[in-house]
């Protein structure tokens, strides 16, 4: 899971790229990138946190009324500068590109192009797809017109979406062209559009979610849809198409844990939704447990915050933040090993004790992946004198690895996969195990807006792999290349 955006304005887009970046920094911990365009591109890439790469004094530096920017945390290729977006190449124009998803057959593509005595300077899919979008566009007509490049582009990105199989939401700029967004056919990532009224012209962003809209003025309209391409090309003008339609299946994981709260995506907001969440689980709760009341509520925070608010309301028992979270401390969650992710568990929470002993505690969290997290939590608040404790997730059990871009590891890593509900419950150390329904959950986040999802994608949760190509097989196969990076 990663964050982008891209910018087109009347203005320099430097620091704009860089303040959406602050505003993504919870997709992505490991890196980051700003490129821009003028003439030429501009860029600079850096390892670790937004802040520490980038300076006002790189501002300047970074000339332009178009760019892109990524934050990254790797699902596929290398943890190295090598693998830092955004990308560039320079024919047969000088295109540069982003992205946020994750391609399963990268290994067999990457194969073709070294075939064709391509040179590839990463590990990353998104070069792969880079090299994709080129070969799209390299026709040996060098179109002139906006309308004439909008049909090559046309073109370029329907190879682009009848070779890459996997999830894919990109940003991408051609030099003296214009600024690209597109999606894959599904639309397993998020892509939001905003507008900005800039005199007589608009400013157009692009970006995973809409967090930054507020902060730059922008306004949410819409959302770039599955298989669709949008252009906006450097006189101004916004060319549409989509180009290619399956079913529409967003990533539900985006509501139960990676987008800010809120965000709004496809037509659904993240915080609303979070809130369903919270109520159907108390439901079931009072439905499986009447005799089992809790004396509080506290969410394993942050994400978790919004299911535990709506969970207490609906039982009628107080919430509090019985456990303090250090926001300087990475999410766990996207840490690489267990070691680092056990230990960050007791740097960022600190137990409240007045708000712990002597009471039966119900603990609400997004979701048990490894079940290390949940596991140190649990042993936190029994340290603090909490005479039980019972456990309730918002997501339902994760079984399957996820090849979209979320890092939901190898199968024998997921608890849920090689465990039962009872021995969940005796590892992890709680009196009592809840998970969320799949049906509840989808009824979560469906429940409201005008978003057309006709399924969200829960391959992760239920093993049906939305864009088809992954059987028994070839899970083992990408379970074996994760395993030798």
């Amino acid at each position: 899971m990663c964050g982008i955006i891209g910018i087109f304005s009347k203005h320099a887009v430097a620091a704009e790229l860089y303040d959406s970046l602050i505003h993504l920094q919870h997709r992505g911990q490991d890196a980051a990138g700003i490129m821009t365009c003028e003439q030429r591109f501009y860029s600079k890439h850096g390892m670790g946190l937004v802040r520490e790469i980038f300076s006002s004094d790189d501002m300047p530096q970074l000339p332009g009324k178009m760019g892109i920017g990524h934050t990254r945390y790797p699902t596929a290729g290398n943890n190295s500068i090598a693998d830092v977006q955004p990308f560039w190449i320079g024919h047969p124009y000088g295109i540069a590109l982003a992205h946020n998803g994750n391609l399963f057959n990268y290994t067999q593509l990457k194969q073709e192009l070294l075939e064709k005595h391509r040179h590839l300077n990463s590990s990353s899919d998104s070069e792969v797809l880079l090299h994709l979008l080129a070969d799209g566009l390299d026709d040996g007509d060098v179109a002139q017109s906006e309308e004439a490049f909008f049909e090559k582009l046309c073109h370029g990105v329907g190879e682009v979406f009848s070779k890459a199989k996997g999830a894919y939401s990109v940003v991408s700029m051609v030099i003296g062209k214009g600024l690209i967004a597109f999606r894959d056919p599904h639309g397993i990532r998020p892509l939001v559009m905003g507008e900005r009224e800039n005199g007589e012209s608009t400013d157009y962003a692009f970006a995973s979610e809409p967090t930054m809209f507020y902060s730059l003025d922008y306004q949410l309209v819409g959302n770039v849809e599955p298989g669709e391409l949008v252009f906006i090309a450097t006189s101004g003008k916004i060319y549409r198409k989509q180009i290619k339609v399956k079913t529409f299946t967003p990533c539900i994981f985006e509501y139960v844990y990676f987008s800010r709260p809120d965000a709004k995506l496809d037509e659904v907001s993240v915080y609303r939704a979070r809130l369903r969440m919270g109520q159907n689980l108390a439901k079931k709760w009072q439905e499986k447990h009447p005799d089992n009341m809790p004396d509080i509520v506290i969410p394993a925070p942050f994400t978790a915050n919004t299911a535990a608010l709506s969970f207490a309301h609906e039982i009628g028992v107080r919430y509090s933040e019985g456990l303090y979270k250090n926001p300087f401390v990475g999410r766990t969650f996207i840490m690489p090993n267990h070691a680092e992710r056990k230990r960050a568990v007791r740097y960022k929470l600190s137990p409240q004790e007045t708000e712990i002993r002597d009471k039966i505690v119900l603990i609400v969290d997004d979701s048990i992946v490894r079940g290390t997290t949940s596991r140190e939590i649990v042993r936190m608040v029994r340290e603090y004198g909490a005479k039980k404790i019972y456990f309730v997730s918002a997501a339902p059990e994760i079984k399957n690895p996820c090849f979209y871009g979320v890092d939901i590891p190898n199968e024998e890593d997921l608890i849920a996969h090689k465990m039962t509900l009872d021995e969940i419950k005796e590892y992890i150390g709680v009196d009592l195990l809840l998970y969320q329904s799949q049906e509840d959950l989808i009824e979560a986040v469906t429940r409201k807006g005008e978003h057309h999802i006709e399924k969200p994608c829960l391959a992760c949760m239920d093993g049906c792999y939305v864009t088809g190509g992954i059987d028994e097989e070839k899970k083992q196969a990408l379970a074996k290349e994760r395993k030798s990076k």
